[in-house]
């Protein structure tokens, strides 16, 4: 009769003090507002050259029923709700508006001759406009990215301070960056949510496939590839992605994310890998200007990325960091590049 008692008590004590699984729900995800803050560069790697450095800072709206309840000039409305791919009315829709600046440079920045074999140097400051329409399994992003390339982007100042603040010697072959030119680029990205194996709470893996094109005068190709992500407390959203056009992913897609968890819990840990290849018909910052005689190299018509990081979530903060592997750009690139990628999200 005892051994009963005690076994009837065990399991009224593992019934009681075991973590119930979350209901699915969505009231905190829908009023949630995301900032993301990316960094990549390659001094990880005691390199400075090629694509040296990267931010952005995106802001990614609440969840909207219909574009219209934030975006308020009639006619901009008129135009956004006739696109296709992204008004599926039984979808989610989200606003996101970024402001960020890229930096390329040739290998060697002591010469202060025209390097005639290796990248031209540029820089690309932009804004961007991102439209989003998603359910719990694919989402679509329509960005639009104005700003300019050349003198005018500011790179060189922004660099040539960095590197004064550092102690670096600055890059000496500037003058030979490409000419100011205005930039108008439109991008399209699907993502999907397969294999996924998720709780709401505990052990995670899903797979995020995605598949993009891109056209305008800065960018023209296509991209293909996915990401896998595997972990406790894994976020609910679609991923972590370098900074390019579509990389907004981090808002989460309901309350079952880890940082809408009881206080204590809001604690995750994973790891992912990825890979995004490029079919590139124009690339500026290699073909060099659209309308003018400038710096070029022969580019390379098919470029990949192989990424693999750690990501973890603490509260509302979610911190990733990738680890890239580029292969090479233009035909006379001496070798592949690696550089560092951090993003940092937070959800309030």
């Amino acid at each position: 009769m005892k051994r009963r008692s005690w076994f009837v008590m065990a399991l009224i004590s593992l019934f009681l003090f075991m973590p119930l699984p979350s209901i699915a729900g969505d009231e905190k995800a829908r009023e949630a507002n995301t900032l993301t803050f990316y960094l990549e560069n390659d001094v990880l790697f005691n390199t400075d050259r090629y694509y040296t450095n990267g931010i952005k800072v995106s802001w990614i709206s609440r969840d909207l029923s219909k574009y219209r309840d934030l975006v308020t000039s009639p006619l901009l409305r008129r135009i956004i709700e006739r696109l296709p791919l992204i008004n599926a009315p039984e979808n989610q829709h989200t606003v996101s508006v970024s402001f960020g600046q890229s930096m390329y440079t040739p290998e060697d920045k002591e010469r202060t001759d025209l390097i005639t074999d290796d990248r031209p140097y540029a820089g690309f400051t932009y804004l961007g406009l991102g439209l989003h329409s998603r359910n719990t399994k694919q989402m679509d992003t329509l960005e639009l990215d104005v700003g300019i390339i050349g003198p005018h982007s500011y790179a060189e100042d922004c660099q040539g301070e960095f590197h004064k603040w550092i102690g670096v010697n600055v890059a000496n072959g500037w003058e030979h960056q490409l000419n100011d030119e205005p930039i108008v680029n439109l991008y399209y990205e699907r993502k999907w949510k397969t294999l996924q194996v998720r709780s709401s709470e505990g052990f995670g893996f899903d797979c995020i496939p995605h598949v993009g094109l891109a056209l305008g005068n800065a960018y023209t190709g296509a991209n293909l590839g996915g990401q896998v992500r595997f972990g406790w407390n894994i976020p609910n959203d679609f991923g972590t992605f370098l900074i390019r056009p579509g990389s907004d992913s981090s808002f989460p897609l309901d309350d079952t994310d880890p940082r809408f968890f009881s206080l204590f819990r809001r604690i995750g840990v994973h790891l992912f890998f990825g890979v995004d290849g490029k079919a590139v018909a124009r690339d500026i910052l290699l073909d060099g200007n659209t309308f003018r005689d400038s710096h070029s190299v022969d580019k390379e018509p098919f470029v990949a990325d192989f990424i693999g990081g750690v990501g973890v979530i603490i509260h509302r903060v979610k911190i990733t960091y990738s680890h890239v592997y580029r292969t090479k750009e233009f035909e006379t690139q001496k070798d592949e590049q690696h550089f560092g990628a951090i993003a940092a999200s937070f959800t309030f």
